[in-house]
């Protein structure tokens, strides 16, 4: 077909005038009946390279897809730039008997030009009889990553692709990826018998992406912080367990985000419904495990945020890659913690050993670029094979953005490489930081390496700083990880000659996100870091003061001292934000809080003061149904052990979760126990002792009593009288 056919053709079905990157030569490479491997980015029009070319060709071309999800997204968009609803199919599990017959009558009759089926689909043997019986254009693989053992997302059926294509047709294939690295992209053309294909890799450097790695800390009210600044605008936030998923998003509820979440939990009407509503941007955000996403074909997603880090770098890139699909903005911050990897690592036991080397090679790569303090899109091309000048990055991720020191290491990368030629390249990154640091581990031990002249050589420096001169010198290109051995560290020509002639190496001081008080920790959000209103504190207790005075009751009991230094950090302005402030709920808030809220906000507008408001993150009423259980048990007159037995909770807790229901504002009613226990007179008797006393402290109360009530005793009639009294 000549150029301009084919712009008439994408001008006819997608109504573009232009290709963009090397669509038109991959095309072109397809309908010349060539095989075709292609890698390009997420975002750079993959899709259209097998779509375009099947609606201009005979037959009907097989698009093999890994999830239900994609299949229905693609089918979708493939009818809108078609008058007939029947030119793309889906045959997968989800359809009924009929449904099937009418997608095969369709087949049959010519009309669909594009079929996406499971890899699971095109195993069964009816389907395999079918498919032989009519014309087949061409097959597509999407997601080919899969059929790679070293790819992020390996499914066992991938590979038996090329065994189930010949018994169809002898026709071409296109395979495409978002991410391979070179060992993932020979893995792919190998097993589908294509080595003879023409490859078109593009860029795999997404300019409008910025990349950014934060410690671990108070993480959700982080994100809680970070989505509030990005008021209507998309994002998805990935999460690696179910559980995390709900309960993340039914945090962002109550803080009044409007999120969803999406995991291969729910049922697939309720997962198709709300990817639905994130399309149609009735739902602003998407928390989500990574079942979401793969193809989620919606250009406007400003942010991608990783609860989690993922299990690779592939899984990175392709997760980031959802950010800005337009060209415009996107952001990816990711949450880093290597308790994460620990719990990662736990999941590869009990798998075949070959697949426990390679998960843990893929958890160190992405360990390596959470802690590196290298450009991390460098470090990001360079691992796809791909070089990259810093200089080009722009400030577009934290490590550009607010570079480290930098030290002379010409030394240290010379200690290294002699180290690599000492123990003939025959050991991993871990095996080396120890060598040098001079470690007795017990591999050094084995092999007897202690005996060595290189051995301790570096021990004026930890292993963390060697692992760390390992990752700059591997993206400088002076070392490489053989895979095939998983992660044995070579030296390259580049290493060699360096060697030879070495020359000044400046090493970046790296991220230690293992302390909590990694400098540049990124903003934390617990109130902690901000000043204490000293002022606001005398006028708040002042206040509190009178108000006891007028209603005749303690000071306490209108609010406690930990509330009100919290509405110092917090400065409360209306009742809904008062029950934010610790120890203060809904109940006590109406009762106490006009006259609070009144002072807060003259002396706010007084001193111009900024409030952090976005710093006020309402937290789920924790295991709010056993509260609420408590409170029905309590009215049923129940013992409170055996409440707390019903529980697995000791007295002392159930003590400590009456104290903050009643504190909160809630009344109960515990005056049946405590009848059992104490008579009328010593009841009033303490009663009276807390409507007199300046606190609520138990040891005054003991030492007031000397010792005649116990402090349990004590705990439940302060309970009764917080109840009565404050609510």
């Amino acid at each position: 077909m000549v150029k301009n056919d084919l712009k008439v053709a994408l001008r006819k079905y997608f109504g573009f005038d232009s290709f963009k990157g090397k669509q038109e030569a991959i095309i072109t490479n397809v309908l010349d009946g060539k095989n075709t491997f292609v890698i390009m980015p997420t975002g750079g029009g993959k899709s259209m390279c097998y779509q375009l070319p099947a609606l201009i060709s005979e037959g009907t071309a097989i698009i093999v897809s890994p999830l239900i999800a994609l299949m229905k997204n693609q089918v979708d968009a493939i009818r809108n730039v078609s008058e007939n609803e029947a030119v793309a199919h889906f045959l997968n599990s989800s359809l009924s008997k009929t449904e099937i017959t009418r997608v095969k009558k369709d087949i049959q009759d010519g009309v669909t030009k594009l079929l996406y089926v499971a890899p699971e689909s095109l195993t069964k043997q009816e389907n395999v009889d079918f498919l032989t019986s009519v014309s087949i254009s061409f097959f597509a693989i999407d997601e080919a990553h899969c059929i790679s053992e070293w790819g992020h997302d390996f499914r066992p059926e991938y590979r038996r692709l090329r065994e189930i294509f010949e018994k169809i047709s002898n026709v071409p294939i296109i395979a495409l990826t978002a991410t391979a690295t070179p060992k993932v992209q020979y893995d792919i053309q190998k097993n589908l018998n294509m080595l003879d294909a023409v490859v078109f890799k593009s860029s795999f450097n997404r300019d409008n992406l910025y990349y950014e790695i934060r410690p671990k800390r108070d993480v959700e009210k982080q994100i809680i912080k970070y989505i509030r600044t990005k008021e209507g605008k998309s994002g998805i936030i990935y999460c690696l367990s179910r559980k995390k998923v709900e309960e993340l998003t039914e945090l962002l509820q109550v803080n009044g985000i409007n999120a969803l979440a999406y995991h291969a939990g729910l049922d697939a009407n309720t997962r198709a419904n709300h990817q639905d509503m994130f399309l149609m941007e009735e739902a602003s955000v998407i928390v989500a495990t990574i079942a979401f996403g793969m193809g989620i074909d919606k250009p406007d997603v400003r942010y991608v945020i990783h609860h989690d880090i993922p299990k690779s770098l592939e899984s990175y890139y392709q997760e980031t890659g959802r950010a800005g699909r337009d060209g415009g903005e996107g952001e990816c911050v990711t949450f880093y913690s290597y308790k994460d990897i620990e719990k990662l690592e736990k999941f590869l036991q009990g798998k075949p050993l070959a697949e426990q080397e390679i998960g843990k090679q893929l958890l160190n790569e992405i360990v390596s670029y959470s802690e590196t303090s290298v450009c991390r899109r460098k470090f990001i091309l360079h691992y796809f094979g791909e070089n990259f000048d810093e200089k080009e990055c722009n400030s577009f991720c934290d490590n550009c953005k607010h570079p480290r020191e930098k030290s002379e290491g010409q030394e240290e990368v010379v200690l290294l490489l002699k180290a690599l030629i000492e123990l003939q390249e025959t050991q991993k990154a871990k095996h080396y930081c120890s060598f040098l640091a001079g470690n007795l581990t017990s591999d050094i031990k084995t092999y007897k390496h202690d005996a060595l002249k290189g051995f301790g050589s570096g021990k004026h420096k930890d292993e963390h700083f060697w692992n760390a001169v390992i990752r700059q010198v591997i993206v400088a290109g002076f070392i490489s990880k053989d895979i095939e051995t998983y992660g044995t560290l070579k030296i390259t020509d580049e290493g060699h000659l360096f060697l030879q002639n070495p020359s000044s190496f400046k090493l970046i001081k790296e991220h230690d996100y293992s302390s909590d008080d990694e400098e540049d920790a990124g903003v934390t959000l617990s109130g902690k870091g901000a000043a204490f209103d000293d002022v606001l504190y005398g006028l708040l207790v002042d206040l509190r003061k009178s108000i006891s005075k007028q209603k005749n009751i303690p000071p306490f009991v209108i609010f406690q001292e930990p509330s009100l230094k919290d509405m110092c950090f917090q400065y409360p302005i209306t009742l809904d934000e008062l029950t934010n402030i610790q120890g203060v709920g809904t109940g006590k808030a109406a009762r106490y809080g006009a006259p609070f809220v009144a002072l807060i906000e003259q002396y706010v507008e007084d001193n111009e003061i900024e409030r952090p408001q976005d710093m006020v993150v309402k937290s789920l009423v924790n295991k709010s149904g056993l509260k609420v259980q408590l409170i029905q048990n309590i009215d049923r007159k129940l013992p409170l052990e055996d409440i707390g037995k019903a529980q697995g909770k000791s007295m002392d807790e159930v003590l400590e979760e009456l104290e903050a229901i009643v504190s909160s504002g809630t009344r109960v009613n515990i005056n049946y126990y405590i009848d059992d226990i104490l008579d009328p007179e010593n009841q009033k008797e303490i009663f009276d002792y807390f409507r007199e006393a300046e606190t609520d402290d138990l040891k005054d109360a003991y030492h007031e009593f000397d010792g005649d009530y116990s402090e349990e005793e004590l705990r439940l009639m302060r309970i009764r009288f917080m109840s009565e009294l404050a609510n």
